[in-house]
């Protein structure tokens, strides 16, 4: 008796001491339920006050599948009102457990519909759950900036997700007080801790620009036979994005099916040899240096010897050649940039001006998934390097990078960080300076060369829009694979801004994958985008 006594007194002392506190939490998990109450997350609005994103207030099916009395009946009437299969409905409400979401974000008035319908019926054992859920008042438009939400109100894509800290908010929740079987108890002791609201954004999208840049390259890839294409428009002054995609598209509205590389935005995400735009560098290193100048004239052959390889131009010219710098833009001489890279610039003072303009390194862009890129440093130049790397080769960079080196061109030499988010909470953000590449002198002449490239006798005379004065460079670049470059795939493209001489709208346009030069296809495009960039703005022609 006394060692029976004993063990009784040690399994009290067990589970009255050391197991109480576990206990009492099992206890209360069996006698409760928990539903989450999701917070409504913040608006994001463009730079002209237009919703692009908000959540809408909505409502959440929930049951306990062992107190449903109709499981079939409330199937029917849950797929008359939101769509689908009435099975999937029916599944979830044959579950094991005492708690199963039954159907997600309903809009407010199918679920009055189907609260009505279940009362007619005597279905019983389903409750409803306040929720929200994202909706965009512009539909697909931007899709790709903005980005995917999931069904639990998280980011997973885009600015949603790179923002997802400022926009979610605070979850609650809802403690209800369960009988047997977990149903509720009627009267029972329930607890709810609010939500917290996330918090609103200003993003620098212009939708209207942004629209016009989606469907012009998505019908550029078809005219022009391309892989893909991508446009980026920016404020060189400051960083801002006035528009921003590729293809192909994300249709946020639509997220059954998702193209594959559709979330990403790949002139952030993706490296490609950015072909002749690079010139405009090379052009600005020298100036800066004082190793070429406006004045010089260059005889330049139909072929120059870069490494152990003869290049030239593409069109296909063998005779030699005087050019000056601004010939040597305007015609976008390979040759004539190579010799002048190798002749007179030089490997050193080249790969630090490469370094002055941070190409090979992360732009700090706001938005997921950035590339660094693979950019040679100078101990890793080899005899071909500084020749082909002067117009475009042998190196392989996020488009980004380029659309921020050449707006410090455009920005009198100053860096600026690319960047969409405006303000949060109503609070401006600010956002840094990223250095100077060049002097503004330098920069200055490099701009009104660039100005040759738009003219008549330019490679980029179909992107000008008459009556802006544009600064722009075309480039042709090919494209690599593992076996190297592939015959017929170019990636052509037009940068340029405007008005050049107090730039307040820059555009990149490019098609990956394409037969045709930038001359031809990036360039008609560029006019597209710029004119509409330009109204958009309010800028009058100046002639």
């Amino acid at each position: 008796m006394g060692v029976v006594c004993l063990a009784v007194v040690i399994k009290l002392v067990s589970l009255q001491v050391f197991q109480a506190s576990d206990l009492t939490q099992e206890a209360e998990a069996r006698r409760s339920q928990v539903a989450v109450l999701h917070a409504k997350r913040g608006t994001i609005y463009d730079r002209n006050g237009n919703v692009l994103a908000m959540s809408k207030a909505c409502e959440t099916i929930y049951c306990n599948p062992r107190e449903v009395n109709d499981p079939s009946g409330a199937a029917a009437i849950i797929a008359r009102e939101c769509g689908g299969d009435a099975s999937t409905y029916l599944s979830r409400m044959r579950g094991d457990g005492t708690f199963s979401y039954v159907a997600r974000q309903v809009d407010t008035e199918d679920a009055d519909s189907i609260r009505e319908d279940f009362a007619a019926r005597g279905v019983e054992g389903l409750y409803f759950l306040e929720d929200t859920k994202r909706i965009y008042p512009y539909g697909a438009v931007g899709g790709q900036v903005l980005g995917m939400v999931g069904i639990d109100g998280d980011g997973l894509s885009g600015l949603e997700l790179y923002y997802d800290d400022v926009l979610k908010g605070e979850d609650g929740k809802m403690v209800l007080e369960t009988g047997a079987g977990g149903t509720p108890i009627a009267g029972g002791n329930s607890h709810t801790t609010e939500a917290k609201d996330g918090t609103d954004i200003v993003i620098s999208l212009d939708i209207d620009i942004q629209r016009v840049a989606e469907q012009t390259i998505s019908e550029g890839i078809t005219k022009y036979s391309a892989d893909s294409g991508s446009v980026v428009v920016t404020n060189p002054a400051n960083g801002e994005i006035l528009a921003a995609c590729s293809t192909p598209l994300f249709d946020i509205t639509n997220t059954s099916n998702i193209a594959d590389g559709a979330l990403a935005l790949k002139p952030v995400s993706s490296s490609y040899e950015p072909g002749s735009i690079f010139k405009v560098l090379t052009t600005a290193i020298g100036l800066d240096a004082g190793k070429i100048s406006t004045s010089d004239v260059y005889t330049v052959p139909g072929k120059v010897k870069v490494g152990d390889d003869l290049v030239g131009d593409d069109d296909g010219r063998t005779e030699t050649m005087t050019m000056d710098l601004r010939e040597l833009l305007r015609r976008s001489s390979n040759t004539g940039m190579a010799l002048v890279a190798q002749d007179y610039i030089g490997e050193t003072t080249f790969a630090q001006g490469v370094s002055k303009f941070q190409i090979g390194k992360p732009t700090g862009i706001d938005y997921p998934g950035e590339v660094e890129g693979l950019v040679k440093q100078l101990n890793q130049y080899d005899g071909a390097s500084l020749g082909t790397m002067s117009f475009g080769q042998s190196l392989a960079v996020p488009s980004i990078q380029m659309i921020r080196a050449i707006g410090s061109i455009a920005n009198g030499g100053t860096l600026q960080t690319p960047h969409f988010l405006m303000s949060k909470g109503g609070q401006t953000v600010d956002w840094p300076s990223g250095g100077t590449t060049v002097s503004k002198d330098s920069a200055a002449t490099t701009v009104d060369l660039m100005r040759s490239v738009m003219e008549p006798e330019g490679t980029g005379a179909l992107g000008v829009v008459k009556g802006y004065d544009i600064a722009g460079k075309t480039g042709t670049g090919e494209q690599a694979d593992e076996n190297g470059y592939i015959e017929g795939k170019l990636v052509s493209s037009l940068i340029g801004f405007a008005p050049a001489s107090d730039p307040v709208v820059m555009v990149y346009a490019a098609l990956n994958g394409t037969p045709y030069l930038a001359s031809d296809s990036a360039a008609p495009l560029f006019s597209t985008i710029m004119g509409e960039a330009l109204s958009d703005l309010g800028l009058q022609p100046s002639s």
